[in-house]
C-alpha cells in the first residue's frame, strides 16, 4: 500500500483514539482531530491505482467518525440522525431478510429514562420494566439458565462416547444396558449440577452479607437498599466517605432541594456554550471531590460540577450531592474495562490435564476395539451375529469400560464440596478450577496493611518540638482530620481516638471552633489541611507526610535536624509517622512535631507464615509503606528483610536475566504501585512459578487476573472481586493459609480418583481383550454395564474423604499417574485371569458347590475395583464413614446379584452362586487388594517415580529474559511536526 493510503489509515485510528478516551473523553478536539485529518488526505498516486477503493472506504469511515463525534456532542439533540445510522439485523427464520434493530436491543440508556424528578424518585413499575431490559447493578454475568447447566453436563467427550453407548444398545434392542447406561447418564449429571449449585448457593449467601448499600430517592422518600437494586435514572445521594455506586451525572448539591441553584449554574454554562465562549464558561462551585486514582490514576482527588460525570467504585472524598444514574455497573466505565480482563481465557489447566487424560483413554479404547476386531474375525463372530457373542457387542462393551464416565462429576463434586468447605470459612470460590491452581502456588505476593498487620492503628508517644504544649499538638492534629463521622478515615480515626487519654486536648476543642475549609489528604502535597477558626483567630492547621510538613514550616536548622532523626528513629521501628503543623492569622507555619503509629502484626501472623513456609509456600510482602516499615514489619513476623524499593522493578537498569533473579530472590517490594504488582507476578511466572496475588483495587485487576490465582481480600472494589478467582470475606493471612491446605486436600482426593478410574478401564481392557481373543468369551455387556455404575456410584463418596494435605506445592505428574495407574490394571486384570484360571481345574477351582462364571468374575471384578479407592486414596488418615459406607453399600449389593444371579440369563442353576463361593470370592479380592496396596506404596517410593513429570521451578532462560525485558522498555515517543502526528519507537540504553 502506498505512504498516502497508510497516512489515511494512520489518521483514521487516530480520530477513533481522540474520541473515544474514556472518563475523560474530549469530544470537541475529537472533531477538530476528524477535521484536520479529512482536509490533509491526499489524492492516489498514478501509479497505484488500487488504493482507490481503499481510499473510499477510509472516507466513508472519517464520515461515520465525524457523524458519530457530532452526535456525542449533542446527546439527545439529533435523533433523526440516529434513525438514520440505526443497525440492522436478519430474521432468524429468514435469513434473506434484514429489519431495523428494536431500540430494546441497544444498551444505550434513552435520554427520557435520564428526566427523573429529583425529589420523587423512581416508580415502581418503572423500577421493574428497567431492570427486566438493564438487569441488576452488579459485574457479574447474569445467572445461567438451570436447564441450560443440567443440559451442560452432557456435554464433554466422554459423554458423546457414552451416549453412543446408548445409541448403540437402542440398536443392539439391549434394553438393559439402554436404560442402565442413560440412569448412570443422568446420576452423574445431577449429582454433579445439584453439589455446584449447592456450593454456588453459599456463595451466594456469603456475598449478600457484604453488598454495597446505597441511598435512594423512591416514592418522594430517602431509603437505603443494596447497590445491586439500582436501575439506570434512580436518583441517589451520594456523600463524603461513601463510594459511588454506578455511573451518574451530578444534578444538585444536598441543599439545593428544588435545583434552582443547579439550574442558574446550568443556563448560565449554556449561554457561554451558545455564543462559543469556551473561555468564559463558568462551571459553578466545586460541589463534589471524587478520588479516581483507581481507574485513571490521577493522584489529585477530581473536583465535580454541576452536570459532570462520576464513576462507578470511585470514593467520594468531600461533599454531599444528588445524581441520577446513568449507567448500571456491567456498563460502566469500570464494568467495560472489567470485562477485558474477566472475559474468556480458553481452558485452565485443570480442563487441559481432564481433555488429556480424556482423549488418552479414548486411543485407548480405539487401539483395543482394533485388536478385539481383528481376533473376532478369526473367530469367525459376525457384526451382529450371534446374538450374545458378536462384534457390536464387543464395541458396546470396550465403549462402556473404556471411558470414566463418573469422571466429570466426580472431580466437579469433590470441588464444589471443597468449594462450600471454603466458602463456611469466609473464602468464596468463585472458579472452581481455581482450586487446583491455589493448590500448587509455591509464591504468595501479599498486602501488609491488614493482611499481614491487624489494620489497628495506635499513636506511640508523641513528640513536639520545644516551646509547643502536646495538647496544642493533639488538638491541631484532630482539627485537621475529616468531620464525617460515618466514614472515618483509619489515620484520622487514631488520631480522634487517642483524645480520650489527653483529657486536656479534649477541653481545648470544645465549643468555638467554626472549619471554613477542609481539604482531604492527597498524594501529591501528602497533607490534609484545614482552615478554622476561634476566638477571632485564623489556624489553618496540616497533618501529613513528615517530609511534606517539614518542607511546609521550613524550620530553624536545629529544628530541622532533630525532627530528621526523630523521623527516621521512628521509621526503623517499624511507625507510621505524622508530622503536625499550624499557621496563625496568615504568619509563618510552626512545625509542631511528629504522631507515631503503629499497626501491629496480627497476633497469629508469625504463625501462619512459619506454617506457610512449612506448606513450600513463600510468601513476598508487597506494601505501599516505605522500606524503613516494611523491613521492621518483616523482622516482627520473621520474614525475610531484603525487601526493596519498587522504583527498581521499572528503573533499576538491571538486564532482564538480572531483573527476574532480583525479583524472584527478594524478600518484599515497598512503595510499590498496581502495575508493579504485576510485574512481579509475570516475572515470577516465567521462571515456572505458581502464584498467589492479592489485591483489592480496580488497578489490581490485571494483576489478579494474571496470577495463577488471583485473591480479592477483605474490603476489595468489586472489579477486583470480579476478575479475582477467591474472594476472601476475613482480614489476615490465615485464611489463604487454610484455603491453600482444603486446596490440597481436594487435590488429593481428585487424584486418588484419576488414579483409580485410569487403573479400572485398563483393567478390564487388559483381561476383556486378552479374553475375547483367547477364549472368544466375556463378560455379559448387562453386568460390564452395572460393574460401571458401581464404579462411579460408590466413588462420588471420595469428595467427603478425610484426605491430607501435601506438606509441599502439589501438581499432576501426569507421567508418574499413568505408570501407577497402570501397573495397578494390570496387576487386577492378572488377577482376575487367574480367577478364571481356577475355573478350569476339575474340582471347580474357587467354586464351593455351584456358581455362574459370569457371576463370579463379576463379583471379582466389582470387588477388587471398589477396594482399590481405598489404596489410591493413601494410609495417611483413615477413611471417612460417607466413603467406607458407600463403598460397603456397592460391595453388598453386587453379593447379592452373585447369589441370585440376577440379570444371568440362561446360566445355569439360574446363576445363583451358592454362598461359600461367595466368601471365597471376598477373601480372594481381600488378598488381590492387600497385594495392590504393596505395589502401590513401593511405586510411591521410588525416587525416579516421585521426580518424574515434576515441573522446573525456578528455570532461568537468559536470552529470552534479556530481550522480553529490553523489548518492553521501548518508549513510545510522541513528536508534534506542524499539523501532523509523529510516532516512534526508542530503546532504552540498556545493553542485549
Amino acid at each position: 500500500m502506498s505512504a498516502s493510503a497508510g497516512d489515511v489509515k494512520g489518521r483514521v485510528a487516530a480520530g477513533v483514539d481522540e474520541t473515544n478516551r474514556g472518563p475523560s473523553h474530549d469530544v470537541e478536539k475529537g472533531d477538530r482531530s476528524v477535521e484536520r485529518d479529512r482536509n490533509a488526505q491526499t489524492p492516489p498516486s498514478d501509479d497505484d491505482t488500487a488504493i482507490d477503493e481503499d481510499a473510499d472506504e477510509y472516507t466513508k469511515l472519517l464520515k461515520f467518525i465525524d457523524v458519530e463525534a457530532k452526535r456525542e456532542k449533542h446527546k439527545g439533540d439529533d435523533q433523526e440522525d440516529e434513525d438514520e445510522e440505526k443497525e440492522m439485523k436478519r430474521l432468524w427464520y429468514a435469513p434473506w431478510k434484514r429489519v431495523p434493530v428494536d431500540k430494546q436491543d441497544s444498551r444505550k440508556v434513552p435520554q427520557s429514562w435520564l428526566d427523573t424528578d429529583m425529589n420523587q424518585g423512581l416508580a415502581e413499575a418503572d423500577i421493574t420494566s428497567r431492570r427486566g431490559r438493564y438487569g441488576y447493578n452488579e459485574l457479574e454475568s447474569p445467572r445461567e439458565n438451570p436447564v441450560i447447566k443440567f443440559a451442560g453436563y452432557f456435554r464433554g467427550p466422554i459423554l458423546y462416547v457414552m451416549e453412543l453407548a446408548v445409541c448403540l444398545a437402542a440398536g443392539l434392542r439391549d434394553w438393559i444396558d439402554f436404560g442402565v447406561i442413560i440412569g448412570i447418564l443422568g446420576l452423574n449429571a445431577f449429582v454433579g449440577w445439584y453439589q455446584e449449585k449447592q456450593a454456588g448457593d453459599i456463595v451466594e449467601q456469603l456475598k449478600a452479607g457484604i453488598a454495597m448499600k446505597a441511598f435512594v430517592v423512591r416514592g418522594g422518600q430517602e431509603q437505603e437498599i443494596e447497590a445491586r437494586e439500582l436501575v439506570p435514572g434512580d436518583i441517589v445521594v451520594v456523600e463524603e466517605g461513601q463510594t459511588i455506586p454506578a455511573d451518574g451525572k451530578i444534578l444538585a448539591s444536598y441543599e439545593d432541594k428544588d435545583r434552582s441553584k443547579a439550574r442558574g449554574i446550568t443556563e448560565e454554562r449554556e449561554k457561554a456554550l451558545a455564543a462559543k465562549e469556551d473561555n468564559k464558561v463558568d462551571k459553578g462551585p466545586s460541589v463534589l471531590s471524587v478520588d479516581q486514582s483507581a481507574i485513571t490514576g490521577e493522584s489529585l482527588a477530581v473536583d465535580k460540577f454541576i452536570g459532570d460525570t462520576v464513576y462507578y467504585t470511585t470514593g467520594t472524598k468531600r461533599g454531599k450531592v444528588y445524581m441520577v444514574v446513568t449507567d448500571i455497573a456491567r456498563e460502566s466505565f469500570v464494568g467495560r474495562t472489567a470485562r477485558l480482563v474477566t472475559g474468556g481465557s480458553g481452558p485452565g489447566h485443570f480442563q487441559r490435564v481432564m481433555a488429556t487424560i480424556g482423549t488418552t483413554l479414548l486411543v485407548l479404547v480405539i487401539i483395543w476395539l482394533l485388536a478385539v476386531w481383528i481376533g473376532g474375525f478369526f473367530h469367525g463372530l459376525g457384526i451382529a451375529t450371534p446374538k450374545e457373542n458378536n462384534l457390536l457387542i464387543y464395541t458396546l462393551i470396550f465403549l462402556i469400560i473404556g471411558v470414566p464416565v463418573g469422571l466429570p462429576c466426580v472431580t466437579t463434586t469433590t470441588m464444589a464440596v471443597g468449594a462450600a468447605f471454603l466458602a463456611r470459612r469466609k473464602a468464596i470460590v468463585q472458579k472452581l478450577t481455581a482450586i487446583e491452581s491455589l493448590a500448587g502456588v509455591d509464591i504468595l505476593c501479599t498486602d501488609k496493611t491488614g493482611t499481614l498487620t491487624a489494620n489497628r492503628l495506635s499513636v506511640h508517644e508523641p513528640w513536639v518540638t520545644d516551646g509547643v504544649d502536646l495538647n496544642w499538638m493533639l488538638t491541631v492534629a484532630v482539627l485537621a482530620s475529616s468531620h464525617n463521622i460515618k466514614a472515618l478515615d483509619p489515620i484520622d480515626k487514631v488520631t480522634v481516638v487517642t483524645l480520650k487519654d489527653y483529657p486536656k486536648a479534649k477541653e481545648m476543642l470544645k465549643g468555638g471552633w467554626i472549619t471554613h475549609k477542609f481539604t482531604p489528604f492527597d498524594p501529591v502535597s501528602k497533607r490534609i489541611t484545614a482552615e478554622v477558626e476561634k476566638d477571632g483567630k485564623r489556624y489553618v492547621c496540616a497533618k501529613g507526610a513528615p517530609n511534606a510538613i517539614l518542607r511546609l514550616t521550613n524550620p530553624p536548622q536545629e529544628v530541622h535536624e532533630l525532627y530528621s532523626q526523630k523521623t527516621t528513629e521512628y521509621a526503623k521501628r517499624g511507625f507510621r509517622t505524622l508530622g503536625v503543623a499550624c499557621q496563625e492569622n496568615g504568619g509563618d507555619w510552626k512545625c509542631l512535631g511528629l504522631l507515631p503509629m503503629f499497626d501491629p502484626p496480627r497476633t497469629d501472623t508469625a504463625q501462619t507464615i512459619a506454617e506457610a513456609g512449612d506448606l513450600g509456600v513463600r510468601v513476598k510482602m508487597l506494601t505501599g509503606d516505605a522500606v524503613a516499615i516494611a523491613k521492621e514489619t518483616c523482622k516482627q513476623l520473621a520474614l525475610g528483610t531484603n525487601v526493596y524499593d519498587s522504583a527498581r522493578l521499572i528503573t533499576g537498569g538491571m538486564s532482564g536475566s538480572d531483573i527476574h533473579d532480583f525479583v524472584e530472590s527478594a524478600d518484599g517490594f515497598a512503595e510499590v504501585a498496581p502495575e508493579h504488582k504485576y510485574q512481579v507476578v509475570e516475572m515470577l511466572q516465567a521462571r515456572g512459578h505458581l502464584t498467589a496475588m492479592t489485591g483489592d483495587g480496580v488497578n489490581d485487576a490485571p494483576s489478579l487476573k494474571r496470577a495463577d490465582c488471583g485473591i480479592a481480600v477483605e474490603g476489595a472494589s468489586d472489579a477486583a472481586r470480579s476478575a479475582a478467582d477467591v474472594v476472601f470475606l476475613d482480614e489476615g493471612l490465615s485464611t489463604i493459609i487454610t484455603a491453600i491446605k482444603v486446596a490440597r486436600q481436594i487435590f488429593h482426593r481428585m487424584k486418588a480418583y484419576i488414579v483409580y478410574r485410569i487403573a479400572l478401564c485398563l483393567h478390564l481392557e487388559i483381561y476383556l481383550a486378552l479374553s475375547m481373543i483367547i477364549l472368544n468369551e466375556t463378560i455379559r455387556a448387562d453386568l460390564i454395564v452395572f460393574i460401571a455404575l458401581f464404579a462411579d456410584l460408590g466413588t462420588i463418596a471420595i469428595a467427603y474423604d478425610n484426605a491430607p494435605f501435601a506438606r509441599e506445592p502439589v501438581e499432576w505428574q501426569l507421567p508418574k499417574i499413568w505408570i501407577i495407574s497402570t501397573i495397578l490394571g494390570a496387576w487386577l486384570a492378572g488377577a482376575t485371569w487367574i480367577m478364571r484360571g481356577t475355573l478350569f481345574l476339575n474340582n471347580g477351582g474357587i467354586v464351593q458347590n455351584y456358581g455362574s462364571v459370569q457371576e463370579i468374575l463379576f463379583l471379582e471384578v466389582a470387588l477388587t475395583e471398589n477396594w482399590l479407592i481405598f489404596v489410591t486414596r493413601g494410609m495417611g488418615t483413615l477413611p471417612s464413614w460417607q466413603l467406607v459406607g458407600a463403598i460397603l453399600g456397592i460391595d453388598v449389593l453386587a453379593s447379592i446379584f452373585a447369589l441370585f444371579g440376577w440379570i444371568s440369563g440362561s446360566e445355569p442353576h439360574n446363576g445363583h452362586t451358592d454362598i461359600v463361593t461367595v466368601v471365597r470370592v471376598w477373601a480372594f479380592s481381600f488378598g488381590v487388594t492387600v497385594i495392590a496396596a504393596l505395589v502401590y506404596f513401593l511405586l510411591n517410593s521410588i525416587k525416579f517415580l516421585d521426580n518424574l513429570g515434576k515441573s522446573k521451578r525456578g528455570t532461568k532462560n537468559k536470552k529470552q529474559e534479556d530481550f522480553l525485558t529490553n523489548l518492553r522498555r521501548l518508549t513510545l515517543v510522541h513528536e508534534r511536526a506542524g499539523d501532523d502526528d509523529v510516532f516512534r519507537f526508542q530503546p532504552e540504553c540498556v545493553p542485549l
